[in-house]
């Protein structure tokens, strides 16, 4: 179909403490998005929730912004990238009055989209009670805490609720803005955005994988002797009797206590270990896949994709391969 066709309208919301990286991520994105012939199929602009002017940013700049709130009536998609200087939205869930003032610019039926705790703002005002929604791992019991209605789900990269949608932290904000692209234009649109952007055009897994979760040490420990001696020999089969042994213990009642004290039980911390150990491997080490499996206690290859695809979200050699980066030739190489 030829003739001209009015691009989609992206407005992007600019507030004081705002990441840099993050505000510039909608523009990088959809600005990259053209049709076949090669026409933006896109427009996208920077608003604050003042006068045009200069904004505040989490670096030793500010930035210019050049279009004032008035500017989200005109969105057909508004983006709320995060800020580190959100105030009462960010400690009590509420909005202030300029913020609120500002938003109600936006007209019904607007596409919302939030980068990570730019959803702190959506949730504020209302967008997303009763609705699934993500944020950075870091603050999502936060949020959760917060904002009780919402359903938020930690360990994806990003919630696609329709017309609102929200990312996990930083580099999510990149897959959900590729996200819509395919949904709006498909996957050639999107791949091509992606290639010219030098990002996977689908990134595998969630949260999961870039969260460390250490197990905390009880405050009365009666198990921390049996843990230490599995740690030591995550590489053997382990049984739980031979747990329990190391604290002089029935097998229920070591059971009993290390529930108590650890929160899950002796099998699932002996998997959650293993994982680690296997992730340490797989990022450190230019072991074999095999190799990495026997050292971690899982024994094949096989067990081991299950596991940390259970876990993580991904698979062993995608892990490895997102996070070598170090020792990864980019662009190339064998």
């Amino acid at each position: 179909m030829s003739g001209y066709q009015a691009r989609h309208r992206v407005v992007v919301l600019a507030l004081d403490g705002l990441l840099p990286f993050e505000l510039g991520i909608p523009q990088r994105i959809f600005g990259r998005a053209r049709n076949a012939d090669g026409q933006n199929l896109y427009e996208v602009v920077t608003c604050s929730i003042r006068p045009p002017g200069p904004v505040d940013t989490d670096a030793d700049f500010a930035v210019l912004v050049e279009n004032g709130p008035e500017a989200l009536a005109t969105a057909d998609t508004v983006v709320v990238p995060s800020s580190y200087e959100l105030g009462p939205v960010f400690d009590e869930g509420v909005l202030t009055d300029e913020l609120a003032a500002a938003l109600a610019h936006i007209r019904p039926g607007t596409r919302l989209v939030s980068i990570c705790t730019g959803g702190y703002v959506l949730a504020a005002a209302g967008h997303l009670d009763g609705r699934p929604a993500t944020t950075h791992w870091y603050h999502a019991e936060h949020f959760q805490r917060l904002f009780p209605k919402i359903k938020v789900d930690a360990d994806v990269l990003f919630v696609d609720d329709g017309d609102v949608l929200t990312s996990a932290g930083v580099a999510a904000g990149i897959d959900l803005c590729i996200h819509l692209v395919r949904r709006d234009h498909g996957s050639a649109v999107a791949n091509d955005v992606a290639r010219r952007t030098v990002v996977p055009p689908h990134r595998d897994g969630g949260q999961a994988q870039y969260i460390q979760r250490p197990v905390p040490e009880p405050q009365v420990a009666t198990t921390t002797a049996a843990r230490a001696w599995a740690l030591g020999r995550l590489h053997e089969p382990i049984q739980l009797r031979d747990m329990a042994e190391q604290e002089s213990m029935s097998v229920r009642t070591f059971t009993r206590r290390f529930r108590e004290e650890a929160g899950i039980s002796p099998g699932q911390w002996l998997t959650q270990q293993r994982v680690g150990l296997a992730r340490h491997l797989l990022e450190s080490t230019d072991l074999s896949m095999d190799q990495v499996a026997h050292d971690a206690g899982f024994g094949t290859a096989q067990s081991m994709r299950q596991h940390l695809q259970a876990a993580l979200g991904v698979t062993p050699t995608t892990y490895r391969r997102t996070f070598r980066s170090g020792t990864l030739a980019v662009g190339g190489g064998s």
